[in-house]
């Protein structure tokens, strides 16, 4: 993808490239979406630390930081919008996947500290779904004030 764009990215290239017969690679993944839908999770998969910096704002404000920086990079972006594109909802589904289980940790260890954290539908409506239409629909820039304001209307700020 990152040679030669999204588009261009069809079973026998990824065959070709890897060195290896296309039906090899239709055995494991029988579309592009599939295989793109499996590259993302495995991608996501640990590439961003959940923060524990002692308070739910702090841990919330430095996801959407490491996010938005994440997301700001052209090859992640590349991918998502890829699998996004060309895997329906199973690729949507390995664009979110991820990142819903860390927020869910985030808000599981609040709640742990006895705090009152917001549902995970909404901390994802408020930080995860800004952050991913930004980067991938819009050419506004994923700037720390901005994540920092995400955080503080979940809040109530």
């Amino acid at each position: 993808m990152a040679d030669e764009g999204g588009d261009a990215l069809t079973i026998p290239v990824v065959a070709a490239r890897a060195g290896v017969h296309a039906t090899t690679v239709y055995r494991r993944w029988g579309s592009v979406g599939e295989l793109l839908a499996d590259v993302t999770t495995s991608r996501f998969t640990g590439d961003i630390v959940v923060p524990d910096t002692g308070s739910l704002r702090g841990d919330l404000e430095r996801y959407a930081a490491d996010l938005a920086k994440d997301l700001g990079d052209p090859d992640t972006l590349a991918l998502v919008r890829a699998t996004i594109g060309t895997g329906g909802e199973q690729g949507a589904a390995a664009c979110r996947g991820e990142r819903q289980r860390q927020l869910e940790a985030i808000l599981e260890r609040e709640q742990a500290r006895d705090g009152e954290p917001p549902t995970l539908e909404r901390t994802t409506d408020a930080v995860l779904a800004p952050l991913y239409y930004r980067a991938v629909f819009t050419d506004l820039p994923l700037t720390p004030e901005w994540t920092r304001s995400l955080v503080s209307r979940l809040l109530g700020d």
